[in-house]
Parts: structure tokens; C-alpha cells; sequence
């Protein structure tokens, strides 16, 4: 039995709130690169994970999660709690760090219960809460707190994010097209069940990432939107039943190219069932391709493999993303613990605006496609 964990003077005291089920919830994969000590500066010492604990103990991935639970108690000295208020009192010293990655409906809620608990610091798992009034009240209590909130971002510190946009820099009337894939199966099953358990919304949901590259990099602003144009013969739209019978409307594929007042233009796709590879295009003044960069690329396809024989069934989108996942809790850990700044993460006012944009956009491009 490893002894309870611990952080190091250096190292913020990490509380995921909300874990999922094994090789499905992001937070799962948050723990497992934590317990494998790939974040220097988090010591994840506890998980919140009143559902698993609780009724869904029961269900579809309860035995996984149990394994998951004793392992890291066992192994790592993690100590599993039913709720925030189950926490014990910080200990003098220590900087606490929530890392919330429960449902976007919860984190309201959840981000209050964590600034109770003592938390200096804030990730929190995009989009951050259903609604912009939602979110904004939160960044309000975080502020009334002295409590600083970085969001989980992670493509704002991609490589081929960067790439892309310095390549695009160096040619004189370039177009950057951000490209996201997920792998889910093109059936009314999967696709059901992918709009049920992601209830926000393509945009507010896998999009999000996106549309945060375009706030923090292109001056994307609602108010600063001149026009937006979907593409009709790329995007689709669906209303499917979900696994509890409800029926959800949402985007399976969406392209749109955004112009802002201030003369920039840039263009999202998304895809459900687009396969597993992300990345971006940088086209001339003929239209015409002149860069690519993929994620995962040459070099990251080799850890990909090993995370998989590692991981077997895990999220696909976990492995492409993994480097980013832990540049983002490592450089959100430091700053929590040593005060070292958080160089490209998020804040939650990028958080605000992005979510605008989302909610702007969702009945705009509904227009165009119905």
C-alpha cells in the first residue's frame, strides 16, 4: 500500500473533480499522466467521482472505474471522495489545484464547491459551463476569491497550431483553415449517443477548441464578426435519439468561414466521423494549398503507438492530444504552486468570449443549413 499522497513544496495539490470512466473521460486520462508523474509540478492527491462511486457504480464502466480506483490508491496513495465537501482542510503551505472536468452542466456548481475547498486555482475543462451568463458568474466568484482560472485549451499550445499560423505569416494573402476530426461511427447509434452525452453542442463542445483559436489569434469577437458563411456541401445536420430514447439536434459536420471588420478571415471544419487526425491548411490568393500539418505528425505518430498498446480502447483523441494535455497541466500546475507564468493557456475572459461566439454562431449556421 503506497503511502497517501503528497505534493513536494514545488508541486500543487491536485483535485480532479470528475473522472469518467476508464479510457473514456478525459478526466481518466488527466489522472493516468499525473500518476505517471508526466506533470513535474501536480501531484494529483485526490479524485472527486460521486457518480461512479455512487449509482453508476452499477452500470456501463463501474467495474473499470473500480479497478482504476484500488490501483490508485493502492499503488499511488490517491484518496477517492463522493464530493468537494469531503476534502480536508488545505494544509498550511500547501496551493491546492482543481482540475474540474465533470459534465459542462455541473461546473458551475463545482467550481464553487472547489473555491470553498480552498483552491487558489482553477483548470477547468472547456467550455467551462453551458451558457455565457453562466460562465461569466463564475469568472465574477473566481475574481471575488483571488482565484485565477486557466481553461483546459489545449490546441492554444499545439504544434501544429503554432506551425500553421507562423507558416501563414510568411504569405501575403494567406486563408487558415483549422481542421478537427473525431473518429466516432457514421451510424445513427453512435452519432446518437455522441449528441446526448456531449448536450451542448459540435460547437460549444469538440468545435470549442476552434473557436478559441480564433478569439485568441484572429480577433474574433461577436462584435467584431462581419459575416459568417457555412459550407452547405460539406455540412450536415441531424436530429437523432439518444440511449435514453430523447432526440438531440445537432451538427455531425460543419464548415464555416468567418470575416471580421477588422479584414481577417479564417475558416473551422469539424467532423465527427472524420477520422483521428486534426490539423490545419494554409491556402494562397488562388485558393490554392501551400501548407498542411497534421496532428498527430511523423514524429508524435510513434508515441501514438505506444499509447495505444498501453491504453488499448482508449479515446483515439487522447493520444494525438496527449503532449498538449500535459504542456497545459504542467505549465497551469507551476503557476499554481511557484507563481511561474501560465505562457499561452487560456484565461476564462478568452473562455467568455469564446462560448459568445459559439452561442452567436449555433443559430446563424442552423439558418443557413436548414
Amino acid at each position: 500500500m503506497a503511502p497517501t499522497a503528497t505534493p513536494s513544496k514545488d508541486q500543487a495539490e491536485v483535485i480532479l473533480i470528475g473522472c469518467g470512466a476508464p479510457l473514456r473521460g478525459m478526466g481518466w486520462y488527466h489522472a493516468v499522466q499525473m500518476i505517471g508523474n508526466e506533470c513535474p509540478h501536480a501531484k494529483l492527491c485526490y479524485v472527486v467521482e460521486p457518480w461512479f462511486m455512487g449509482p453508476g457504480g452499477e452500470g456501463p464502466g463501474g467495474e473499470d472505474f473500480k479497478k482504476f480506483q484500488k490501483t490508485s490508491e493502492d499503488d499511488h496513495g490517491v484518496q477517492f471522495l463522493m464530493s468537494v465537501a469531503d476534502l480536508p482542510e488545505v494544509a498550511e503551505g500547501v496551493k491546492r489545484l482543481a482540475l474540474i472536468s465533470g459534465r459542462t452542466g455541473d461546473n458551475p456548481r463545482l467550481m464553487g464547491e472547489a473555491i470553498k475547498a480552498g483552491c487558489t486555482c482553477i483548470y477547468l475543462e472547456k467550455p467551462g459551463a453551458p451558457t455565457v451568463s453562466e460562465l461569466e458568474a463564475m469568472k465574477t466568484a473566481a475574481s471575488a476569491s483571488d482565484v485565477t482560472v486557466k481553461m483546459g485549451y489545449n490546441k492554444n499550445v499545439c504544434k501544429y497550431v503554432t506551425k500553421t499560423r507562423n507558416f501563414a505569416s510568411s504569405v501575403e494573402g494567406s486563408h487558415v483553415t483549422f481542421v478537427s476530426n473525431n473518429a466516432y461511427e457514421n451510424t445513427a447509434e453512435s452519432l446518437g449517443e455522441c449528441f446526448e452525452r456531449n448536450a451542448e453542442g459540435m460547437l460549444k463542445n469538440m468545435a470549442i477548441h476552434e473557436l478559441a483559436l480564433l478569439v485568441s489569434f484572429y480577433d474574433v469577437t461577436v462584435e467584431n464578426i462581419e459575416s459568417v458563411e457555412a459550407d452547405k456541401e460539406f455540412s450536415s445536420m441531424q436530429t437523432l435519439k439518444g440511449p435514453s430514447g430523447k432526440e438531440w439536434t445537432d451538427f455531425d459536420k460543419i464548415k464555416f468561414t468567418i470575416k471580421t471588420k477588422t479584414g481577417k478571415a479564417v475558416s473551422v471544419q469539424a467532423d465527427r466521423c472524420g477520422g483521428s487526425v486534426s490539423y490545419a491548411t494554409v491556402t494562397d490568393t488562388d485558393g490554392k494549398e501551400v501548407f498542411r500539418y497534421s496532428m498527430p505528425d511523423e514524429e508524435d505518430e510513434a508515441m501514438v503507438s505506444v499509447l495505444e498498446a498501453k491504453y488499448p480502447g482508449a479515446m483515439p483523441y487522447f493520444f494525438n492530444q496527449d503532449p498538449d494535455y500535459i504542456t497545459v497541466k504542467e505549465r497551469v500546475a507551476n503557476f499554481c504552486a511557484n507563481g511561474v507564468d501560465a505562457e499561452g493557456i487560456a484565461t476564462i475572459e478568452i473562455a467568455v468570449e469564446t462560448l459568445r461566439v459559439a452561442e452567436h454562431l449555433v443559430p446563424i449556421l442552423q439558418k443557413q443549413l436548414s
